[in-house]
């Protein structure tokens, strides 16, 4: 016997009512693939202002004019993807620009948390959101010390002792293909 026309829609419709709160349930899990995610980001804690003595320089590009260096007390690790550092940014007149910064090594985005004050105090940023990494101009900075000191592949590059002495050595991280 044919099931009649109103059977065979009334059981459609009712097996895809059924299958709607698994649908919603799936919908509503983080997608694995996106690498834009938004993390659940551990608290910032500001750290000390930077001593100049103890400060540590790196390379940025050739056509570089400023002096660029990382306070080594105030690098840190978080969610084994976000290297936070307080940058010291030195021009040939002498301005100096501090920042407490951080930068994602699996989205390669950079965040600005603080400036820091001529007291030593830090000013909270007024747009601290996470912003694309630049590999030219005047923040190529960041793409320096994501590729060559702070990121392997898409996590950090080792706990903040690991990074703070691969800076202090001013050994980049062995890329592929490269000599050690």
């Amino acid at each position: 016997m044919k099931p009649s026309l109103k059977f065979v829609v009334l059981r459609a419709l009712l097996l895809s009512a059924a299958s709607l709160p698994a649908a919603a349930a799936l919908a509503a899990l983080p997608d694995s693939n996106d690498p834009k995610q938004e993390l659940a980001e551990s608290a910032v804690a500001l750290p000390p202002a930077p001593v100049k003595g103890q400060l540590l320089r790196y390379y940025v590009s050739p056509t570089a004019t400023m002096e660029f260096a990382v306070d080594p007390k105030s690098v840190s690790v978080s969610d084994r993807v976000i290297v936070r550092f307080t940058s010291v940014i030195r021009s040939p007149s002498g301005a100096t620009n501090v920042s407490h910064e951080g930068i994602r090594c699996d989205t390669l985005e950079r965040r600005l948390y603080a400036t820091g004050r001529a007291d030593g105090s830090w000013a909270p940023a007024a747009n601290d959101a996470w912003r694309a990494i630049s590999n030219v101009g005047a923040n190529r900075y960041h793409a320096a010390l994501a590729q060559d000191y702070f990121c392997d592949a898409d996590t950090a590059a080792g706990k903040a002792e690991t990074i703070v002495e691969r800076l202090r050595r001013q050994k980049p991280i062995p890329r592929p293909g490269e000599y050690k």
